[in-house]
């Protein structure tokens, strides 16, 4: 049976089977130019485009267009009910708040969830408003100076603040 060259994988490759490999081929590999010594070894340099190949093997991880994942985020949270502001942080802000009038105040769990419902529903609300004022400046990232206006067309800033 006529002996057959075989290429050696990464994932496959045993020292037993390089031992193996060396020892049935009697061609020496072509890496691409080879130069002499002065004690007449030869050694192999890998050409730019072998080692260019070696590079394209490694697979590149899947990445998404800019905007396709944050376009499947806003369908996401739009078909949601759930609460978007964790509950822990946000009843936390509300104790801090909570003691700048007066200390030692408790809350029922509905009540912090009702503040939370409130808070986020004001609160898309201006972004839904902040960004009709981001179109309208005919742009598409929303900046604070189109939040600071969707507040003084509502209404919303008061004069000392």
């Amino acid at each position: 049976m006529a002996r057959t060259k075989r290429s050696a994988r990464g994932k496959d490759l045993n020292v037993s089977d390089v031992k193996q490999y060396a020892k049935k081929t009697t061609k020496k590999p072509d890496f691409g130019l080879e130069t002499k010594f002065k004690d007449g070894q030869m050694a192999y340099r890998k050409t730019i485009h072998g080692a260019r190949k070696q590079a394209s093997q490694v697979k590149k991880p899947h990445r998404f267009r800019p905007g396709t994942v944050a376009l499947r985020e806003i369908r996401r949270y739009q078909k949601s009910t759930e609460l978007l502001i964790r509950k822990l942080p946000f009843q936390r802000l509300v104790r801090e708040i909570a003691q700048n009038y007066k200390t030692e105040l408790r809350f029922k769990g509905a009540a912090v969830m009702a503040l939370q419902e409130a808070a986020e529903a004001y609160l898309v609300g201006l972004f839904e408003d902040t960004n009709l004022a981001t179109l309208h400046a005919k742009r598409v990232t929303i900046m604070p100076k189109d939040i600071y206006l969707a507040r003084k067309i509502r209404g919303d800033i008061l004069k000392g603040l």
